[in-house]
């Protein structure tokens, strides 16, 4: 594992009990989301490719629960041991292992939908085209991809010191049409496209993505 990807992994392990602090009932504050969470769901459900999903950088596992309600049988994978553990902890009834999104524990083609919320922004520009492809892998040709992202510049920004643990990390806001490059050099189409201005603290718009492998 390289140093950036070990402060990162190390940092949400110390970040895993606040973010179940901070995140705790806030989706359901959240209509926007709900609504992107929504249609990946019924998409998938529609394509008759199964209803086995992934939440690929799923944290605490809060979107896992969310997924199942409405009728897919989702698994959750982060890099963090510290997030794993207390999604296993908060959700047992559900399956949660620590995994690199860019090299994923599950086979070729093997999934009808992946969740990314807000995973693919610790990604450095070497590792993009990699864990794109790797999402694409485990999908099933017509299997749908959401994703939700800071929509920036694309700059290298330091993260994490607003919680006051003293943990940093590297983040990358890209930009929608970022994300799109990415999507398409991979395989996807694009579905849905959506964003909404920033709100109380956040410094730029948020985006969300719903693409599906052609």
């Amino acid at each position: 594992m390289d140093a950036q990807t070990e402060e990162l992994r190390d940092a949400h392990d110390g970040l895993a009990d606040f973010y179940v602090e901070r995140l705790a009932g806030l989706l359901e504050s959240m209509p926007i989301e709900r609504a992107v969470l929504d249609l990946f769901s019924e998409l998938t459900l529609a394509g008759e490719l199964g209803a086995e999903v992934a939440d690929v950088g799923c944290g605490t596992g809060r979107l896992v629960p969310y997924l199942a309600a409405r009728g897919l049988s989702p698994r959750g994978v982060d890099l963090s041991p510290g997030m794993v553990a207390v999604a296993r902890r908060d959700h047992p009834g559900f399956s949660f292992e620590v995994a690199d999104l860019r090299e994923l524990p599950f086979a070729d083609a093997s999934l009808a939908g992946v969740v990314c919320w807000y995973s693919l922004i610790f990604l450095p520009p070497p590792a993009r085209t990699v864990a794109f492809a790797e999402l694409a892998r485990v999908l099933r040709p017509g299997g749908h991809l959401a994703a939700a992202f800071k929509d920036g510049d694309g700059q290298h920004r330091r993260a994490g010191r607003s919680a006051g643990l003293g943990v940093e990390f590297d983040s990358y806001w890209l930009s929608t049409r970022q994300m799109l490059e990415l999507a398409a050099g991979a395989g996807f189409e694009l579905v849905f496209q959506g964003s909404r201005p920033p709100e109380g603290s956040e410094a730029c718009p948020q985006g969300y993505l719903v693409l599906r492998k052609a």
